[in-house]
């Protein structure tokens, strides 16, 4: 007795709900209260136009990894102990006379202007370093006055052997020199600490990356000449390429992607007002979603600004997917344009509410995997979809019936570009039908062969911008003095000398000579690399404390700590990285040193990468499954849930298995992308699978006819949308940032093989299953059999329906 009230209980649940989970109801309360609702997104609008003028991109790479896991957190805390080479600017000064005392002068003068400017704390040069003088005190290491090339040689190659710093710094043909400025963290603050000098510090609109490169560009323009070339690196530099780079791509993609969707929607309704009809709810979309962005995080970051483009690409083709409907409704089926908007309403909320969730599913997942960067990605993308859906439930019934009431009138039918995919897709479905399901059903199974091999792969390069002046200057310092990029290693201390006692002392040589056993000689420097100061006299505590604030960078004030610096190559490959830490950390072992920590913002964000995509492609699987469960819940019906995993498997597969064979590998966007493009690819199936089964429960076609009816109605809606998503996205592919670049490339290939699976292999497998799929027509469902009348304006009437032809 039990059992059988449960089942009632769950037949009544069934039986009571839309395949949208009531989300539709947004759509119809628009149509009930239009006044209200018009008043409510007006408020809302103008909240969110608000926002817009506070908005920014935050090019910050940390906030990326920021609490992505132990990498990190190590990172942090050499950061916070030791501070770190990571935020320095490099000043890359080349001239083929640099041991004229003449352009030797000129140098000079350009650090000690560099050491003046606004933004320093200090500098590092050959021109502030001071050398033994072999009687107890020192002489500068570069002296001033200097008449004779050979004495200019001599200096220079004296530094480059045996200082441990400027081994580094100055090329072995002595035709380079890198400077070093080290930023005031104080001059880089809208909020500086309580130690910062309140008196010295700039105006707050000077204080940021953006401005103190601007300054320094103004310090070396001087002294750029036929035989002096200066240029600027360093991760400040590239972040803020980066950051402009980003603001760039905004501007571009807004604009293009809006113009490019109003353009097909042009082509494909022939109607210059239908196009702009359908134009009016993205661009609402879109900055509905821009002002929450803002509001809740403050700024864009370089993952988040993304979001905006797929919100106008995703409402665009959801509003085309309205538009065809409205206009079937009114023009083929020759419904009053009013009661068309309402039956519009009701046939396609419930679809789009399912396809919003499957996106927003597809982003809430990311969320699973750790790092701020992609928890505010995910966030972002989740709240864009609602808005998009929201706004299009609202502001787009209300702007349809505004048209009407103007005087719009239907447009022509549909471009027969859009159509003419369609006659094949229903000859493959019904002559070949079982063949093309065996096919893909054969080939998705194969297509995860690929995607159980493929790898995480990260390269620094791919998030800095292309031509970037500061990466071709950084390339130029790897290949003369052999890299500036910092590795570090944290090594604890027993003695707690912040001098560095005896024992200690040999522990960090122990490790300085590990380190330079992989980088090479002269390429790290530590506490013990002072041998040709000490060995002239000098104690450790006189040399250390004549680095003056480098001091810092070696050994903590108390002597617990010391840190060990080794120099890289600023660009290395991500595999080559990781090879070379697993060879350092097996030496730390078995040379006997404890609790030694390898370190830096390489290390970090090359293995923080594999560790969040590792967790980004479990999202992606879940997401997958969650989806094709939850369109099966919707409705209904597991069948349903089955027929949809094929069309939308295979164009994930199908872009892992790309990335596998051209051996691109795993990156952080190449995960989002398939991600966020499944989550998308669905919608199209949604909508499919919604209209034929509208079309076998409630307009009684058989099997065979459902299908053939459903690839007419919405196959043009869904090669337009396809077309939308894909020329509005394919903007993106040619973004200055390499991994938004591939995250376009990856997002169009996708959407191209979704639409191949909607048009072409889910045909054909409701085709090739027509018994299997049979008994989907004698459901009992909620529904309204009558369309909307003016008692009726919703057809929101439940009733239980079997058709003459099913009963």
């Amino acid at each position: 007795m039990a059992g059988f009230g449960f089942k009632r209980l769950w037949a009544h649940f069934t039986y009571d709900r839309s395949i949208g989970f009531g989300l539709e109801y947004i759509g119809l309360t628009t149509l009930r209260y239009p006044r209200a609702i018009a008043i409510a997104v007006l408020l809302f609008s103008i909240l969110c136009f608000s926002q817009l003028p506070k908005a920014s991109v935050d090019g910050d790479l940390l906030r990326v990894y920021a609490d992505s896991g132990e990498h990190y957190d190590a990172y942090k805390r050499l950061a916070d102990t030791f501070g770190t080479f990571e935020n320095d600017i490099y000043v890359l000064v080349n001239s083929p006379k640099l041991t004229d005392p003449v352009v030797l002068e000129q140098v000079r003068n350009l650090a000690f202007d560099l050491e003046l400017n606004d933004y320093a704390v200090g500098t590092m040069s050959p021109f502030t370093l001071r050398k033994p003088n072999g009687s107890g005190g020192t002489v500068p290491s570069v002296p001033e006055g200097m008449t004779d090339f050979s004495q200019v040689a001599l200096a220079l190659t004296d530094l480059q052997q045996n200082d441990p710093m400027m081994r580094n710094l100055i090329t072995p043909d002595l035709t380079g020199v890198v400077l070093i400025m080290f930023p005031n963290p104080c001059q880089l603050s809208l909020h500086p600490q309580t130690t910062c000098d309140a008196d010295s510090l700039l105006p707050p609109e000077q204080r940021s990356t953006k401005a103190m490169i601007a300054s320094l560009r103004e310090t070396i323009a001087p002294y750029q000449s036929a035989d002096l070339t200066v240029e600027l690196t360093g991760p400040p530099v590239w972040t803020s390429e980066m950051l402009n780079a980003a603001v760039d791509d905004q501007v571009k993609f807004t604009v293009w992607g809006f113009g490019l969707g109003a353009l097909i929607a042009l082509l494909a309704l022939r109607s210059l007002v239908g196009a702009l009809i359908v134009a009016a709810t993205p661009f609402l979309a879109v900055m509905w979603t821009m002002g929450m962005v803002l509001l809740f995080f403050g700024s864009f970051s370089f993952l988040t600004i993304i979001v905006t483009t797929l919100v106008l690409v995703i409402s665009f083709a959801e509003s085309m997917f309205f538009v065809f409907n409205w206009l079937a409704y009114w023009r083929d089926d020759g419904m009053e344009p009013n009661q068309a908007v309402d039956a519009t309403v009701k046939l396609v909320g419930p679809a789009t509410s399912l396809t919003m969730l499957t996106t927003l599913v597809s982003f809430a997942s990311l969320s699973f995997t750790s790092g701020k960067g992609i928890l505010e990605f995910s966030i972002a993308g989740s709240l864009g979809c609602f808005l998009l859906f929201a706004c299009l439930m609202t502001f787009m019934p209300l702007l349809l019936k505004f048209a009407i009431r103007r005087g719009f009138r239907a447009p022509k039918r549909s471009s027969l570009v859009l159509t003419a995919p369609l006659p094949l897709a229903w000859f493959i479905a019904r002559r070949y039908g079982r063949l093309m399901s065996i096919i893909a059903i054969v080939g998705t199974l194969l297509l995860l062969i690929p995607y159980a091999l493929i790898k995480p792969h990260f390269s620094f390069e791919d998030f800095v911008a292309k031509d970037s002046t500061a990466i071709s200057a950084a390339e130029e310092i790897d290949s003369g003095v052999g890299g500036v990029a910092p590795l570090y290693i944290r090594v604890p201390l027993k003695e707690n000398d912040p001098n560095v006692g005896p024992q200690d002392f040999e522990t960090i040589k122990k490790v300085h000579e590990i380190l330079e056993s992989e980088l090479g000689k002269n390429k790290v420097i530590s506490a013990a690399a002072m041998s040709n100061y000490t060995d002239t006299g000098f104690s450790r505590e006189e040399v250390l404390n004549a680095v003056g604030k480098l001091k810092s960078r070696f050994v903590t004030p108390d002597g617990s700590e010391a840190l060990v610096t080794g120099f890289m190559p600023t660009i290395i490959d991500s595999e080559d990285l990781k090879a070379l830490v697993e060879r350092i950390d097996t030496k730390l072992q078995q040379s006997g040193v404890e609790g030694a920590e390898i370190g830096g913002f390489r290390i970090m964000t090359t293995f923080a990468t594999d560790q969040i995509v590792r967790g980004l492609q479990l999202d992606l699987t879940m997401s997958v499954l969650v989806n094709l469960a939850l369109i099966g819940f919707a409705f209904q019906s597991f069948r349903v849930a089955l027929a949809s995993a094929i069309p939308n498997l295979f164009p994930v597969l199908g872009t892992e298995a790309w990335l596998y064979f051209s051996g691109q590998g795993l990156q952080l966007t190449t995960v989002i992308a398939l991600t966020i493009a499944f989550g998308i690819a669905v919608d199209d199936t949604v909508h499919f699978l919604s209209h034929y089964l509208h079309s076998r429960r409630e307009e009684g076609h058989s099997h065979m006819e459902a299908v053939k009816h459903t690839l007419d109605r919405i196959g043009g809606a869904i090669v337009a949308t396809t077309i939308i998503l894909c020329s509005g996205t394919v903007i993106v592919a040619f973004s200055a940032l390499p991994q938004v670049a591939l995250f376009g490339t990856l997002f169009v290939i996708t959407l191209a093989l979704a639409v191949l699976g909607d048009l072409f292999i889910l045909p054909s497998l409701l085709a090739a299953g027509g018994k299997f799929f049979h008994p989907l027509g004698r459901l009992r469902v909620r529904t309204a059999d009558h369309e909307p009348t003016p008692d009726d304006p919703t057809g929101d009437t439940k009733t239980d329906v079997a058709h003459p032809k099913q009963a």
